[in-house]
């Protein structure tokens, strides 16, 4: 275009030249006038010509194409066109919406101080934008708001003296508010699994875990990986194989799973830890995946293992209790009947256990307790268990490999073991046990119908020590007899159903009534009497005899005292105590209250002892003994002779009255052994000062004898026998 315009601009001076020297010819004249106003035409015009075509390359360069601007102009892209020299710049309808530009119009061609007001401070952005292919700037509009626009910038040659650059933009602030959300997010949610002490690992091969910075963190791990081998030996060797199993077959599992793991972090100590894990299969875009959370839970393991404790284990032998052993018993019966197996339960029970605690205390009673289920422990099979069932009684619960005889010679090997505890202060008790057993499952229905038949076998034999039984069917109509007599027993106590018979003592020299033993009865409100043979043992196993006792020591003390103010002869009231309320520490204190509320003095009061008892624990019964006697109580040794009496506990134990037991007396008329026997004794007993009493005389023949032998007293029914305090008092009467 510029070309032409040269061309036709050359044609038109061409022919102004002609026609003026033309003219100039023509009339000589004006020729000089003619030449100096052409030439100083020709001369300004080119002038102006100069300075236009200046200012026109100064201020106009490729940009002035219309049509370009246009397309520019409405481009959904930014652009930015200036000057090679910096001088102008041209900003698009789409960076000028960006940038907040509030003018329009066509002058969109800016002075580059202005343009830096709209897009930066920074005098050489245009520079730095320029000087790379690709660029990342930010600007700040009008109001103040900052777009972040990466750059692409081309150098385009113009034909004359100016280039221009041209500069296309992605705008990146959508993108960068999105990154700047994504990492504040991750911030977060690291944040948030570090507070919640959560780490996760995972992986694609199965031969490195990308881990979590707080999985990091607790493991003590360097990095964002572990490799599997160095992550496996950091679990509990016990616990590999779960986690091994859990890999291998996480990928059989629809759903999340969890396990429990023992894992050794940057601490050095086991932690428990749950592992919450799955598999995700691999598709056609991804890979298989396999990872989960890794949550401390020790704290909770801790507090369940202690709820487990409490649950499960007895606190004072530390072996499991009755409720544990129900639990595993069960599963073992179950066991037993699914594969065809067969197990021994014996249930044991330290024989007089009451008397340890009373004579050495709950603290000693609790080491025998613990000693006895530590020997226990040494017998369980594989399978088995041991486990304290209550008070003194105890349970092995044995595999039955086909010996008959295995619960038996168990239990002598226990009993045998537990013997050897009885020294230092034990050494004076006779540590013995007793044991029933039974056989699972043909003994019962369950594991509990089992262990209650290896009680009923236990309890079969009570009363007598180191007893071994097994089960029997017939035991069981026995045992429900006994219970529903126990029951009726505790309803009769409540109802005083109770009542104090009383069998005269004679005095062989004058004939007249030196006192009575008080015998215990029972009598049905229908008038039916139950002979204590038959329901004191009951009452001793059931620990009903304190009540018992307590009720005759009371009321014999009161009966007493009654028929002395009743004007009747002073007698001496004899009572008879059990091995469990003999060996009581607070026995001189239960007799003191006793004579205090009843108004009897002690003189007037016998405690009978027989002999096996006193012999159970010599030097506490001794003790004892020597308690009432400082109370002035008389004490009396019951059966002497019919155990395993030797004639020095005569010069040992403290007593005032040896009775002989009638098994001697029964034929004395007619055994000469029997009477040496009794007139050696009785002279014996009255060396020590110790007066006797002969039990069971039915003849005077028998009376004879043991008066001629020395023999202070009488018992029997040839003088009466056991009466109600209403026929005492007609006696009283009769021989008054």
């Amino acid at each position: 275009m510029r070309g032409k315009n040269s061309l036709i601009a050359a044609v038109v001076i061409a022919a102004a030249t002609a026609l003026v020297i033309a003219f100039s010819i023509y009339k000589p004249q004006y020729a000089a006038i003619t030449l100096l106003v052409y030439f100083a035409t020709v001369f300004f015009l080119s002038v102006m010509v100069f300075i236009l075509s200046s200012m026109y390359d100064k201020h106009r360069s490729s940009i002035d194409t219309k049509d370009f601007v246009a397309i520019a102009e409405h481009l959904n892209i930014e652009i930015m066109i200036w000057a090679d020299d910096y001088s102008f710049i041209y900003l698009n309808k789409r960076i000028r919406q960006l940038l907040e530009v509030d003018y329009d119009g066509y002058d969109r061609v800016f002075a580059m101080n202005k343009a830096f007001g709209l897009i930066d401070n920074d005098p050489d952005l245009l520079r730095k934008i320029a000087a790379k292919d690709s660029h990342e700037a930010s600007f700040r509009g009008k109001n103040g708001n900052i777009t972040t626009i990466t750059w692409s910038t081309s150098l385009v040659k113009n034909r004359r003296t100016h280039s221009v650059y041209i500069s296309t933009g992605f705008d990146l602030t959508e993108l960068k508010k999105m990154k700047v959300n994504l990492a504040s997010a991750n911030d977060f949610f690291n944040a948030a699994m570090e507070l919640a002490e959560i780490g996760v690992i995972m992986t694609t091969d199965h031969k490195k875990y990308a881990v979590s910075p707080e999985a990091a963190r607790v493991l003590g791990i360097h990095g964002n990986s572990v490799d599997v081998n160095t992550f496996r030996s950091l679990i509990h060797p016990n616990d590999r194989n779960t986690f091994d199993k859990a890999v291998k077959f996480a990928d059989r599992n629809v759903g999340v799973e969890s396990i429990d793991l023992r894992i050794k972090p940057v601490d050095g100590s086991y932690h428990w830890y749950s592992f919450r894990y799955k598999a995700i299969g691999a598709t056609g875009n991804t890979l298989p995946l396999f990872g989960g959370a890794l949550i401390d839970v020790s704290q909770e393991r801790a507090k369940d293992m202690l709820i487990e404790r409490l649950a499960f284990i007895d606190e004072v032998t530390e072996i499991a209790n009755r409720n544990r052993l129900m639990e595993v018993g069960q599963e073992t019966y179950d066991t037993c009947q699914l594969l065809n197996y067969s197990y021994w339960i014996i249930v044991l029970d330290i024989d007089r256990f009451h008397i340890i605690n009373d004579t050495c205390g709950y603290k000693n009673g609790n080491y025998i307790l613990k000693n006895f289920a530590h020997i226990l422990y040494k017998f369980v099979t594989p399978g088995g268990l041991a486990a304290r069932i209550s008070g003194d009684n105890f349970a092995l619960v044995l595999r039955d490999y086909g010996d008959d005889e295995l619960p038996v010679l168990t239990a002598r090997k226990v009993q045998e073991e537990f013997a050897r505890l009885a020294v230092d202060e034990f050494s004076a008790i006779n540590l013995s046990c007793s044991a029933g057993y039974s056989k699972m499952p043909e003994d019962g229905s369950s594991f509990l119908d089992v262990m209650e038949h290896a009680e009923f076998a236990l309890k079969s034999s009570s009363g007598l020590r180191a007893s071994i039984c097994g089960y029997e069917p017939s035991m069981h109509d026995s045992i429900i007899g006994n219970t529903e007599l126990e029951k009726q027993l505790a309803t009769a106590i409540d109802n005083n159903e109770l009542q104090l018979f009383y069998q005269p003592k004679i005095s062989l020299k004058t004939g007249r009534i030196m006192g009575v033993e008080a015998l215990i009865r029972w009598i049905k409100p229908d008038g039916t009497i139950i002979n204590p043979d038959y329901f004191v043992p009951i009452a001793e196993s059931s620990h009903l005899i304190g009540k018992i006792s307590d009720f005759v020591l009371n009321e014999g003390c009161q009966q007493n005292k009654m028929w002395q103010k009743m004007g009747y002869p002073n007698i001496v009231m004899s009572i008879n105590f059990t091995s469990s309320d003999f060996y009581q520490k607070d026995l001189k204190e239960k007799v003191f209250d006793a004579l205090t509320r009843a108004g009897l003095s002690p003189d007037w009061l016998e405690v009978e002892l027989t002999e096996s008892l006193a012999l159970t624990d010599e030097e506490f019964a001794i003790s004892q003994m020597n308690n009432l006697r400082e109370l002035g109580v008389k004490l009396a040794m019951d059966d002497f002779g019919t155990g395993y009496s030797s004639l020095s506990y005569l010069q040992k134990l403290p007593i005032t009255l040896l009775k002989l037991d009638k098994s001697f007396i029964t034929d004395i008329q007619n055994d000469n052994i029997a009477y040496e026997i009794v007139s050696s004794v009785i002279r014996i007993a009255k060396s020590k000062r110790i007066e006797t009493i002969a039990e069971g005389i039915e003849n005077k023949d028998q009376e004879e004898i043991l008066r001629k032998a020395g023999c202070d007293y009488g018992q029997g029914y040839l003088y009466g026998k056991p009466m109600p305090a209403q026929k005492i008092e007609e006696f009283f009467d009769k021989t008054r």
